[in-house]
């Protein structure tokens, strides 16, 4: 008798985990509430896997020896209360296609900046020429891979609700960049549950293995003094560089690892601004530990093209600048935005509050932002928080509307940025969606 696999939510992980269940020689069944893509119902099809849509059969669910649900469902969903309650193991796509992985490692998750870091290690380990593949929140489904590609290397983005499903699987590299709230609405507004979340990363590494984190993070710094941890630490930071460890001096970035020194003015990195000086040490250190060599290196933290939907230049109309910020989906990010413009901005915030608290921005709201456009269902706590800092607070409830009111308040020489700091899902798919709309609406001003 086959074991039997159910895979919970039929997007890329989802329909990755199913393909990798099926050639592993699983019974798979794959439920998916919503509606499933046209191109994922056809994959599903193709290779003969059971699949529903608009609905989950409890039947056909409980009745699994091990459930893979995608990253969305949170653990409070009453299926897999009940999942739990039958003592049926419930994993990410992530640990489960690490049991079937060969394949070295690089897992990357913080609050901030972990898309960029591991679209930039990526980029650099792959200029460099090693057979690497990209997965987690961004790229192909890591299972799908192991399923169909032969990688030598993953570069792998996970967030903290990836890292809650997984259990037995080990980083050979782990970064960690930062840790700030978010999401606490789904770890109980308590923050110690969050970080206990993000320090997965670290679990099963051995002394063979290796830690990347930002010493400038306290939080980060106050997890480690109360932890025992076996694989290689090595700190990056603003700051003078440790050794082994990335810092900057005399405007120079400087990499520490393995007896040797990289260094390279900081005035030279493609990516620009304090947050972005972290992302590229860790991407540096993690590609140090690959052996990449010095001018590989430097060739590639000089050329790599930023992230779409994170502090994208977009477009100038009428000499107003638009930035593309979708992927800021919490408040420290947003900080990040408005601190790295230094011109009059108009801000287009809003979205699906995660337990947000804005009082962090109100400096630079007060030194900066002429006028927020709130682009939300409910906008009540944007409002109650910068009402009487910021002359024009105005509601809108598309993107269409967002746009043409910012515009109309913005003058020649401002800055409108849509940086929501909340999630996207009230009107959106998601924030990629968010920001296309965004780019497309800048288009037709």
């Amino acid at each position: 008798m086959r074991d039997r696999l159910v895979i919970l939510g039929a997007g890329e992980s989802g329909v990755g985990s199913a393909i990798l269940a099926k050639q592993k020689g699983y019974a798979v069944f794959v439920s998916d509430s919503g509606n499933i893509k046209d191109k994922y119902k056809d994959i599903l099809s193709e290779y003969q896997i059971e699949f529903e849509e608009g609905q989950h059969s409890d039947a056909k669910i409980l009745d699994a020896q091990t459930v893979v649900k995608s990253p969305g469902i949170p653990d409070t969903a009453p299926l897999i209360q009940k999942l739990n309650e039958k003592g049926i193991p419930v994993i990410s796509e992530i640990e489960f296609a690490g049991r079937y992985n060969t394949a070295k490692t690089i897992c990357i998750t913080g609050s901030n900046g972990k898309t960029t870091t591991t679209l930039l290690t990526y980029h650099i380990l792959k200029k460099a020429g090693l057979n690497v593949g990209l997965a987690g929140n961004v790229g192909k489904s890591f299972a799908w891979q192991v399923a169909e590609t032969n990688h030598d290397v993953y570069v792998i983005e996970l967030s903290s609700f990836q890292l809650d499903g997984m259990y037995d699987f080990r980083a050979d590299v782990s970064v960690l960049m930062n840790i700030t709230p978010d999401h606490l609405n789904r770890y109980g507004y308590v923050m110690q549950n969050y970080v206990d979340s993000k320090f997965r990363i670290l679990q099963n590494q051995t002394e063979n293995d290796v830690f990347i984190y930002c010493a400038d993070d306290d939080i980060i710094q106050n997890e480690i003094a109360k932890k025992e941890i076996k694989p290689a630490c090595i700190p990056f930071s603003l700051k003078e560089p440790e050794n082994p460890g990335a810092g900057v001096s005399e405007k120079k970035l400087i990499i520490n690892f393995n007896q040797k020194q990289f260094s390279m003015s900081i005035l030279d990195l493609s990516l620009q601004g304090k947050h972005n000086t972290y992302n590229s040490m860790a991407a540096g250190i993690a590609s140090m530990v690959f052996q990449i060599r010095n001018d590989q290196l430097r060739e590639s933290l000089a050329g790599f093209h930023g992230v779409e939907h994170r502090l994208e230049r977009f477009l100038k109309v009428h000499g107003i600048e638009f930035i593309n910020d979708s992927k800021a989906t919490n408040v420290n990010s947003t900080w990040y935005a408005l601190e790295s413009i230094p011109k009059s901005i108009v801000w287009i915030a809003g979205g699906i509050d995660k337990g947000n608290d804005y009082s962090m921005l109100n400096p630079l709201v007060k030194e900066k932002v002429k006028a927020i456009v709130c682009l939300g269902k409910d906008n009540a706590k944007i409002h109650s928080a910068f009402d009487g800092l910021v002359k024009n607070v105005i509601d809108v409830s598309s993107m269409e509307e967002a746009v043409k009111a910012a515009y109309y308040l913005a003058r020649n020489g401002d800055t409108v940025l849509l940086s929501p700091a909340c999630a996207s899902f009230d009107l959106f798919e998601n924030y990629e969606d968010r920001g296309k709309q965004f780019k497309e609406q800048v288009r037709n001003l």
